[in-house]
């Protein structure tokens, strides 16, 4: 598929076209300057034309050690390997020296170039316009990515720099939600588990445990943004890969805060998008860090994913500057356990995302756990087990009347789902209930994973006779 990459200085548009491209709000959009730091690839369509459209940080003279100066080399990287380049220039505020410095760097790259020149439909707008033929890149092409004005225009200038020919014209598919779709009850088959099913995971954790620089290593290159300063990830970046054969879609996500110490607008729209990339994905790993686990806020993103239904595992990372690492271990699987009660057996892993340690362990416990998120029980293994556990401890009397269940079938996989039939749901309490799903957690090997319990009162087939006869 062509590649186009889209370049510029900090806040001319270039997040409010690629949203505009992919016909979604992936990419944050907001009027401070510098929102974007990583590339972020989408699937685009511009009428008949469809390509990746890559998002980039905007251009800065900026040291290169610096924060901006390796925003500025992951831009730079985006040019180097598209097929196109569309530099981008606000004719609302006119070209600045920034402008004619980027439009060099994108000259000596030596790629395909389109100029675009947003913001035309602004008042007084046409001497910014006039302005930008000096830059030496062609033609501007006068665009409003905000109203969808001059897509048109755009469109031919793609098919002059690249040709028809090498477009893709098929209409592209997006990517939907995974809807959980409850299985009937009358066909309780397990099927076998997909091993080739693309797996989508999420990447979730504190800011700076170090989130990007696992996603790098698993990668082989420095696709993410990384760095000391806590908070680099702003968007939710989605990246394929291919682990052993099997194709992953994994989510970068910008760290996640306390609800309390996020102030600031543009967090609150990173914290937004992280979690809507949580509630895409089937597997979410949550990276502590292992110098400072368990803090307030790492339970409480591992109780929002329980309550999600996502299917967990925990990487302990930065494992390479643990020190007695038998007894840290020890203490860090006993700490899961007792703080976690949720997610009971959950899996963890000790990884160093820097130096690439315990990467096939902490990828196998995934797999693993996504095979136990997709389980299947069927409906006689559920009640012959019920059957011995209530002899062992039946539910409660309440008010002194029995309560009766009689019996239970799992209604949904991802996470697995069980409805129990009782004629008092009102009377099972929650202690009763956690022992229901911890049972089943212990004999079904269910370990690790959300497990829901739904109480219905079973339908009296009496019921609609005895109405009729009054």
């Amino acid at each position: 598929m062509v590649s186009i990459a889209i370049i510029g200085r900090p806040n001319v548009g270039k997040s409010t076209l690629f949203n505009r491209l992919v016909g979604k709000r992936l990419a944050l959009v907001d009027d401070q300057p510098g929102v974007t730091r990583d590339r972020r690839p989408g699937e685009g369509r511009l009428m008949d034309l469809s390509f990746e459209i890559v998002d980039t940080a905007g251009l800065e003279n900026a040291h290169s050690e610096s924060l901006s100066g390796r925003m500025r080399e992951q831009t730079e990287e985006a040019i180097r390997i598209a097929d196109l380049s569309l530099f981008m220039v606000d004719v609302k505020s006119g070209i600045t020296p920034e402008d004619q410095d980027f439009a060099e760097v994108a000259r000596r790259a030596g790629g395909k170039i389109v100029l675009v020149a947003n913001k035309a439909e602004a008042r007084d707008s046409d001497i910014g316009y006039l302005d930008a033929y000096a830059l030496g890149l062609g033609d501007p092409v006068a665009i409003s990515a905000e109203h969808g004005e001059g897509m048109g225009d755009l469109r031919d200038a793609l098919v002059e720099a690249l040709g028809i020919e090498v477009f893709d014209r098929d209409a592209v598919a997006s990517d939907e939600a995974i809807v959980d779709v409850p299985v009937p009850e009358d066909d309780d088959t397990p099927l076998p588990y997909d091993e080739t099913k693309p797996l989508r995971m999420a990447i979730v954790g504190r800011p700076n445990a170090g989130k990007s620089t696992l996603v790098n290593r698993m990668l082989g290159e420095e696709r993410m943004l990384t760095g000391p300063e806590a908070g680099i990830t702003r968007d939710s970046i989605s990246v394929e890969w291919e682990w052993r054969g099997r194709h992953f879609k994994i989510f970068d996500t910008a760290g996640l805060r306390r609800k309390a110490r996020v102030q600031e607008k543009l967090e609150k729209l990173s914290v937004a998008d992280a979690l809507r990339a949580l509630k895409f994905a089937e597997v979410v790993v949550i990276v502590l860090d292992v110098t400072i686990p368990f803090e307030r806020q790492d339970l409480t993103i591992v109780d929002l994913i329980a309550r999600e239904g996502r299917a967990p595992v925990i990487a302990f990372n930065k494992w390479d500057i643990a020190e007695d690492r038998q007894e840290l271990a020890k203490e860090l699987r006993e700490k899961t356990e007792r703080l976690l009660p949720q997610v009971r057996g959950i899996r963890t892993v000790m990884i160093s995302g820097e130096t690439g340690e315990g990467l096939d362990r902490l990828m196998k416990a995934v797999v693993d756990t996504h095979r136990t998120w997709n389980s299947r029980v069927t409906t006689a293994k559920l009640n012959q087990w019920l059957e011995r556990t209530i002899a062992h401890h039946p539910p409660p009397a309440v008010s002194g009347r029995r309560v009766t269940i009689k019996f239970m079938t799992q209604v949904k996989t991802r996470p697995p789902t069980f409805m129990l039939s009782t004629t008092r749901p009102e009377a099972i309490g929650a202690s009763y209930s956690r022992y229901i799903i911890n049972g089943l957690r212990d004999s079904f090997d269910l370990k690790g994973v959300p497990i829901r319990l739904g109480l219905r009162k079973p339908r009296n087939p009496y019921a609609a006779k005895k109405k009729r006869s009054s």
